[in-house]
């Protein structure tokens, strides 16, 4: 429950009330504490200050006294009070459920208003509402389901009051027809003629454990008036999103209720206002009602969806969010076992199977559905193949073309299909990574050192690694993953960032030492520097100083076309925040982004400057499925191989469930439930079988999984004191993309000629751009940015309101650290530092729930560490 309080002094000029406000406001809540807002200037010095001159006069129409300053501002008194409101329980509540039937149906709809000033806007609505009679006429019901909030959405009731303004007292009376009186309405509608702040507003703010928010979208702004004789309701969708102030900037609804001044308890404006503020704090039907293209459409959504709220709240009890990785959270009767075999695997199949089906065929009965199903496919394809083609070709440098670009090819397109048919959450993306390739590594090496078959120890390492897999998965061993906080999982999340930066900043700087720092072009330096101090050198001279080429020119285009790629990609991936073209056409750039830039650079690369000479990688016409014989194998290589299996299972099983947790986050609002035991069992199966063919081995891929998830979603933007945050309405929970894009995959094998055009720069700047996008959303990035951010310029996260700075950058650097540490055991040229990786992830979980607690008070863990 809130309840503040606040009293301001606000100064007015008759020019412009933005430009001559002073305020000094202190919020005081019931809870004892207290909130000071400040604003920093620059402080002038002492010479610049001159004496403030006022004088106090009495206005006679007012019958007040007046506070004038010298350049002509008036200093008046506001006060503001907001306190809790509770949404509308339409099962209980009788009235809410009568006025949608009877307003809505009758309610003043006006759509695409271009009008982006509240006093413009209230002309228009009143002016329409005294020139329009709608009669009442009763609505049709059907059923629509909703979406699981993400966390609690209250209402704050705003009211402000003006010194010596009023709405007015009197009567209705009905034996007097009613006549609305514009000007009068509009005084009540503000604190006054000079103070332009809306008197009386409902706004809903969504809150976490740790966190709030006000739903800045909408606004329900409430009014009474002496002269009218029933209510009145309109609601107007502004064209484009219009600032109503600090709390509401980013406005695309706005919904007026215009009540008697006297009026029954459940009839007043309050009630009125409750009710219509209750369907529109549900994001989902915001997005909805954003693509209704006609008045009648618009209706119809909110009449079926306030049908299926009463029936909802009255057969459904409240739930508060489920961890994502405990199945008994809100069920205290279900009986808990400690490792009970098989029985996690049967709770996600009850809860995936009923949906198996409805994958293939729901997202088509969605808004834009087919569209986003094409995009998000087209951009899996390219974000699949290109790295796997990448990997491939370190693969194939590592271990003698032992595993090839193609088998790498060839296992994406299997692994892929495989995974999208039978995982239980299909929006997990599966790959190879860079830390499996570092893995792959080592184990050629020991090979090469022992003199072992690779081929037999690679598939042995992955028989090893698929048998601790299905063990980890029938005994419920991923429940232990909820001990995983959000720190812990966006460290590694940064990680693989860093190894996708590292790969492509090593393939840069290879190419360089290659062509550029080369013997040949020092030679070709001295002989030009010659021919500039001495114009008697013949041209004919060559000798062998012209015999080897410089290829300086294939190292700068290397690097142009490198950060062309990332640049190009994520121009047209933020083009949807810009105000160019419109909405649906910002939205499919940023669907295409990563195809576009591809395809564009390669184009540039391959046929522009085709008379430089770039290195692209090799694709051979070898058989792809050669089953591995295991000839030449002794037990101790059995054993050996035991613990190399051992090692890779712990790194797959927490790179599969991060990915999996991340990609169940609340957060993404998804439906279906999750399925951790299934996906993990299923990744077992998956690698032992591309272990008997040497082919490369897979998980769920960071940052490929949330990006999916972000090209499925439908999103809502909402801006914070100049901050604009990307909040998820819904995602479309479908098998296709990943089944059609690893489709287009297995086509790519008989285009191998083709698929050599693409330079090899154009594959690191992918490595980056994703590195770069998965950036968004990842809070340690944002409070390492901290370090380097002045203090006014802080976001307005919760952690900023709830935690010390000091305790901020404590937190922030211990991350650091931690992250130093994986990244040393990823990438040091010491062996078996890597063979320690998973280990170190494991004790990163330790450390936040053993050592952490006794540096950093819980409380400020709470709001830091906090699973959104």
């Amino acid at each position: 429950m809130h309840d503040c309080q606040s009293l301001s002094l606000v100064e007015m000029s008759n020019a412009s009330f933005s430009n001559n406000t002073a305020a000094l406001e202190t919020t005081s809540s019931t809870s004892g504490g207290s909130l000071r807002r400040f604003s920093f200037r620059r402080k002038p010095t002492r010479e610049s200050v001159n004496e403030p001159t006022s004088t106090w006069s009495f206005n006679n129409d007012t019958h007040e006294w007046q506070l004038l300053r010298e350049d002509g501002a008036h200093i008046q008194l506001v006060y503001n009070k907001s306190e809790h409101i509770p949404l509308k329980d339409f099962a209980a509540e009788i009235r809410g459920g009568k006025d949608i039937k009877e307003f809505i149906l009758s309610a003043l709809v006006l759509l695409d208003v271009q009008d982006t000033s509240i006093w413009d806007l209230m002309e228009i609505i009143l002016r329409r509402i005294k020139q329009t009679s709608v009669p009442n006429n009763g609505g049709t019901s059907s059923t629509q389901a909703t979406s699981i909030p993400a966390a609690t959405t209250t209402m704050i009731s705003n009211t402000v009051i003006g010194s010596g303004v009023g709405a007015g007292a009197g009567g209705s009376n009905s034996g007097h027809r009613e006549n609305l009186n514009i000007e009068e309405i509009k005084q009540a509608l503000f604190v006054n003629d000079r103070v332009q702040i809306l008197a009386k507003t409902l706004q809903a703010t969504t809150a976490t454990e740790t966190n709030w928010t006000y739903d800045q979208s909408w606004l329900a702004i409430m009014c009474t008036s002496p002269s009218i004789l029933k209510r009145h309701v309109a609601i107007a969708r502004l064209k484009n999103p219009c600032n109503l102030g600090r709390n509401c900037q980013e406005a695309r609804f706005i919904v007026f209720i215009l009540s008697p001044t006297k009026e029954k308890g459940t009839k007043n404006f309050l009630e009125t206002g409750r009710t219509f503020a209750t369907i529109f704090a549900d994001i989902e039907l915001r997005a909805k009602l954003l693509k209704a293209t006609t008045q009648q459409e618009f209706i119809s959504i909110i009449d079926k969806h306030t049908d299926n709220l009463m029936e909802q709240q009255t057969t459904i009890a409240r739930n508060s969010l489920p961890d994502p990785f405990d199945d008994n959270t809100n069920n205290s009767d279900v009986k808990t076992y400690y490792c009970p075999i098989l029985s996690d695997i049967c709770m996600d199949l009850s809860r995936r199977l009923p949906h198996y089906f409805s994958d293939y065929y729901d997202v088509f009965k969605t808004h834009q559905g087919p569209n986003k199903v094409l995009s998000t496919s087209v951009f899996l394809y390219f974000a699949c193949l290109l790295p796997s083609i990448a990997f491939g070709v370190l693969n194939s440098q590592v271990t003698n073309d032992q595993i090839s670009v193609s088998k790498a090819v060839a296992s994406q397109c299997l692994g892929g299909l495989f995974f999208s048919i039978f995982a239980g959450q299909p929006l997990i993306v599966v790959m190879t990574t860079a830390p499996l390739t570092l893995y792959v590594k080592v184990i050629f090496i020991l090979c090469t050192w022992y003199r072992m078959d690779f081929r037999d120890t690679y598939a042995l390492v992955g028989l090893w690694n698929s048998f601790f897999l299905i063990l980890f998965s029938f005994f419920g061993v991923s429940k232990i993953m909820k001990w995983s906080t959000r720190s812990t999982e966006e460290i590694f999340a940064l990680f693989v960032s860093i190894a996708f930066l590292v790969d492509a900043s090593a393939h840069v700087y290879h190419n360089f030492a290659r062509n550029y720092s080369t013997v040949a072009c020092q030679q070709y330096d001295e002989y030009w520097k010659l021919r500039q101090t001495n114009k008697t050198i013949s041209v004919n001279v060559t000798g062998d100083i012209l015999d080897v080429p410089c290829s300086r020119d294939s190292s700068l285009l290397y690097i142009l076309l490198t950060l062309g790629t990332v640049w190009l990609g994520t121009f047209l991936f933020k083009f949807k925040q810009t105000p160019y073209l419109t909405s649906a056409k910002r939205e499919l750039l940023a669907d295409y982004a990563l195809p576009v830039a591809v395809i564009i650079m390669s184009l540039i690369g391959s046929l522009l400057f085709k008379q430089i000479n770039l290195q692209s990688f090799p694709v051979d016409h070898e058989d792809l499925f050669v089953l591995v014989r295991f000839k030449n194998v002794t037990f101790k290589q059995i054993l050996a191989t035991g613990c190399l299996g051992f090692s890779l299972s712990l790194l797959m099983f927490l790179d599969q469930n991060i990915a999996g947790a991340i990609v169940n986050s609340p957060a993404n609002k998804l439906k279906k439930g999750k399925a951790f035991h299934i996906d993990l069992f299923v990744i077992a199966i998956l690698n032992g079988w591309l272990s008997l063919f040497g082919l490369t081995w897979m998980h769920g891929a960071l940052p490929l999984s949330p990006l999916h998830v972000k090209a499925l979603a439908d999103t809502e933007e909402r801006v914070e004191q100049g901050h604009i945050q990307s909040v998820i309405v819904k995602v479309r929970e479908t098998r296709l993309t990943v089944l059609l894009s690893h489709i287009f995959i297995g086509l790519s094998l008989f285009m191998r000629d083709i698929l050599k055009q693409i330079p090899l720069p154009v594959l690191d700047g992918l490595f980056l751009y994703l590195a770069l996008t998965s950036l968004d959303g990842n809070q340690f990035f944002e409070r390492v940015t901290l370090f380097f951010t002045e203090q006014a310029a802080y976001p307005p996260n919760h952690y900023i309101r709830q935690v010390p700075q000091r305790k901020i950058h404590l937190f922030t650097f211990l991350q650091i650290l931690q992250l130093l540490i994986l990244c040393f055991l990823g990438f040091s040229p010491i062996l078996y530092t890597k063979l320690v990786l998973p280990i170190w992830l494991v004790a990163m979980v330790a450390f936040r729930y053993r050592i952490l607690p006794k540096i950093i008070a819980t409380k400020y863990l709470r709001a830091l560490d906090q699973r959104l």
